[in-house]
């Protein structure tokens, strides 16, 4: 008998066994297999559909726990938490704060080119804001408690928006300068139950990419909430995620019946979830409707991804305001000399830097594009006898503004090279007797493997365009 027919004759076998005992007999035999695709397709001659899946799933759960951003990005030295500090309270390395560094140029700049006025506000503010928000005590259980200064009850900011109406409230606006758009990268502060706390996507302390938008009637607020999602998908497909592979959309509304959650005006509602569920159907994307979900001043529109784990977040989204006009009295005077109400619309582009960060990590196994990798090159001189010349590499490619570090030439190069290679940076340059004699570089790419030797100055035009162009 071949050892192939004898080896479908042991599974089936166990097959037949494990369905009486236990699948653990089987599924301990495919793992000690050589590998899952030299046998995949003789599994299926054999008839165990079963055997197969649980292989597949095996191998899924493999991938999740190495993509897993909590495991990642430690090894990665991206991030850390402290007890002495406090649980959910994230403390980003210096490679991490790169990486936040870089989202916040790109996400700082696209928006002023889109007619976003970036402020600063402060992080903590007086109870009573978020009293008039309604804030408090809708959202109380996840605020930080007050904290009483000088006879005043101050908060933690929860949310920016309270800032953001009082800002606009500074002084009188014509209809002519309306929408309004006020952006800002915001530090909030929120009370997560310690059960829900999971690494960087669910934080007590976060930055979040927020914006307000006030304008001038309804049509207008569809309109910019139409911007909103064109500036997110622009985004989305910077940072590589494709709709319906990485994300989908969702409508969330609210509940009629549910008062004390949910702003009552039940005409408002039934108008906004309209327009919101018209917008959706004219951008001609896919998306679901869920039932309370939606914020409790009005309905909104959510950006949702998975994580590692299988785990469904909401990480940015686009509300339909349809109470704080009036509890802020936020007016314009329109082209008739009278005061009128105002429109609001808010919304996060990149949502909260933090959350962002763990699902790129996840996204790209921690190997980032060029632009966003906090180490963008690493220099390896072959020995000591080279060093020299590849610190005039190193400089040059500093002076450029290229994140670059260079080993010592203690250690032997294979182990280096490797070392580059698990901290996931896109290129390394090894530089030995050859390269410096005829003024050039040895290029290894992380993902491409060897690319050859090119001059100093041709690898620097070749890595800024990749990096100006945001390359994948």
């Amino acid at each position: 008998m071949g050892r192939m027919e004898a080896l479908k004759n042991r599974i089936y076998g166990l097959f037949r066994r494990a369905r009486t005992q236990s699948e653990k007999l089987v599924f301990h035999f495919v793992r000690t297999l050589s590998e899952q695709r030299e046998y995949t397709s003789h599994f299926k001659k054999v008839n165990i559909p079963f055997i197969i899946s649980r292989m597949n799933k095996i191998s899924e759960n493999e991938d999740s726990k190495k993509r897993d951003h909590k495991e990642l990005g430690p090894q990665l030295d991206l991030f850390a938490f402290s007890d002495a500090v406090g649980k959910g309270l994230p403390l980003l390395t210096p490679k991490g704060s790169v990486i936040r560094r870089e989202l916040e140029r790109f996400i700082v700049d696209e928006e002023i080119k889109r007619g976003y006025q970036h402020v600063y506000t402060p992080d903590i503010a007086k109870l009573d804001l978020y009293k008039k928000s309604g804030h408090y005590p809708h959202y109380k259980d996840s605020m930080y408690a007050p904290i009483e200064i000088d006879g005043d009850e101050f908060m933690l900011r929860p949310m920016t928006c309270p800032h953001h109406f009082e800002l606009y409230l500074r002084r009188p606006w014509s209809y002519r300068e309306l929408p309004i758009r006020y952006a800002e990268l915001a530090k909030l502060y929120r009370y997560e139950q310690s059960g829900e706390l999971m690494g960087l996507q669910r934080v007590r302390s976060f930055c979040l990419a927020d914006a307000h938008i006030i304008c001038k009637n309804e049509e207008e607020a569809v309109s910019e909430m139409g911007k909103a999602l064109d500036l997110i998908e622009y985004a989305n497909g910077v940072l590589g995620l494709k709709m319906g592979e990485y994300y989908h959309y969702r409508l969330s509304l609210g509940s009629r019946a549910n008062s004390e959650k949910y702003y009552k005006n039940d005409a408002g509602w039934e108008k906004a979830e309209m327009l919101l569920r018209k917008l959706m159907k004219e951008r001609g994307v896919d998306f679901v409707e869920a039932k309370d979900e939606a914020a409790f001043y009005g309905p909104k529109i959510d950006i949702q991804m998975k994580n590692a784990n299988g785990k469904e977040d909401t990480v940015f989204t686009v509300q339909y305001d349809l109470c704080m006009p009036e509890k802020f009295n936020l007016t314009y005077i329109g082209e008739d000399g009278k005061e009128h109400r105002a429109f609001v619309v808010h919304r996060s582009s990149i949502g909260s830097i933090e959350r962002t960060i763990a699902f790129l990590i996840e996204h790209y196994s921690g190997a980032f594009p060029l632009w966003l990798s906090p180490v963008q090159v690493a220099v390896l001189p072959l020995s000591e006898k080279f060093v020299d010349y590849t610190g005039k590499i190193f400089e040059k490619l500093k002076e450029e503004n290229i994140r670059v570090e260079m080993t010592d030439a203690d250690e032997p190069l294979g182990k280096r090279i490797r070392e580059s290679e698990m901290q996931k940076i896109p290129y390394v340059l090894v530089v030995g007797e050859k390269e410096e004699k005829e003024g050039t570089v040895s290029i290894r790419h992380h993902s491409r493997g060897q690319e050859g030797e090119v001059s100093i100055e041709e690898f620097i035009k070749k890595i800024k365009k990749e990096i100006k162009d945001k390359v994948i």
